[in-house]
């Protein structure tokens, strides 16, 4: 099925005329955003019982796809917020019931352990610099990981290694300051934030496991990393086919041109079917995956399930990115420059692609 299929025309309008101007500022627009508010696409995982879609992660992936196929900052930024909002299903449930009922509610951070929390008292005393907060800017929540201390002591876990755990902070006690120097992603504002002697009660705090779960549904019980793959492989899939698309008309201007013989005119339409084919084959593959994963997770040989995601996702990831490296060479110079809405696909693709998560096939 096509990402298209996902979404109404006018959200696509919506998003792609809105994408130029949020490429300016570095940031998604106002009209964006309205539509995000609107849809609760940044509630995707945050449970019902606060007012949230707590979709089910197969419906969740292929909207994901379809929204970075809308547009890339976009659907990165949305997959990442809506992603921090499962930890709805892990913090204290008066602390969460009083903020994730919020319409605008959006959480950002970084899963980088870059800060410390020192024990004080009911809570802890937060120091620390986090890189790379997709949609920091329209944040009302942001998140992070920090080393817990004991004063000087660092507290270490049931492995005899550093305890690490995340916290969520309001918006108005972090400080957001420019840190996004890349081709791509331009708009997803994934910029750097740091907190400062910051006192935190310890319901801020929480732990991202199964049988720390306070929402008795699935949707907090399925693994994190393989929710994380799945998400990411989308995007990247979203990208490939929004790229696949501006390649047709792309290469029907290039075969218009009177130096190129008939037998390389066919080379790259034959080319673009072949990657059209095998995009969609794959892709297929990876859905299969997830959707059987999800149905299958907690049963007798459920992680078999859940390492075909892995798999798959990272094979998805790969499959985006060289389909579109082969195609790319046969774009003409307009696809160079970023000016042009296939030049800012490709960008978008070739950054969200350096996700460590994906980076290795294996």
């Amino acid at each position: 099925m096509h990402p298209s299929q996902n979404l109404k025309p006018e959200w696509v309008d919506i998003i792609r005329k809105a994408a130029p101007a949020a490429e300016q500022a570095g940031k998604l627009q106002p009209d964006q955003l309205a539509l995000i508010y609107e849809q609760g696409w940044f509630k995707f995982l945050v449970p019902q019982a606060y007012s949230g879609l707590q979709l089910a992660l197969p419906q969740m992936v292929r909207l994901e796809e379809s929204l970075a196929w809308a547009n890339g900052s976009l659907g990165w930024v949305v997959t990442l917020c809506s992603g921090a909002g499962w930890f709805g299903g892990f913090l204290n449930t008066d602390f969460a019931a009083g903020i994730m009922t919020n319409p605008q509610l959006c959480f950002a951070g970084s899963g980088a352990s870059t800060g410390t929390a020192t024990i004080s008292g009911d809570g802890y005393i937060i120091n620390g610099t986090w890189k790379y907060a997709s949609g920091a800017h329209h944040a009302t929540h942001i998140t992070a990981n920090c080393i817990i201390k004991n004063g000087d002591e660092t507290v270490l876990n049931d492995e005899g290694e550093p305890l690490i755990l995340p916290f969520v902070f309001d918006r108005k006690d972090v400080r957001v300051f420019p840190a996004w120097k890349y081709i791509g992603m331009m708009a997803t504002g994934s910029d750097a934030y740091e907190v400062t002697d910051l006192y935190v009660d310890k319901n801020r705090c929480f732990r991202i496991d199964p049988e720390y779960t306070v929402v008795n549904e699935p949707l907090y019980r399925y693994p994190f990393l393989q929710l994380a793959e799945a998400t990411l492989a989308a995007n990247l899939s979203g990208l490939a086919v929004h790229f696949l698309d501006l390649c047709a008309p792309a290469f029907a201007e290039r075969i218009k041109n009177p130096r190129l013989t008939d037998p390389q005119k066919e080379y790259i339409q034959q080319l673009l079917a072949e990657q059209t084919t095998l995009v969609n084959e794959i892709r297929a593959a990876f859905y299969k995956a997830v959707d059987n994963s999800w149905d299958n997770f907690e049963s007798v040989g459920g992680e078999n399930g859940l390492q075909e995601v892995s798999v798959m996702s990272r094979k998805l990831a790969k499959t985006s990115r060289d389909s579109v490296d082969k195609l790319y060479t046969y774009c003409g110079l307009s696809a160079a420059n970023p000016d042009t809405e296939i030049n800012q696909v490709w960008r978008d693709l070739h950054t969200a692609g350096q996700h460590s998560l994906l980076t290795f096939e294996d």
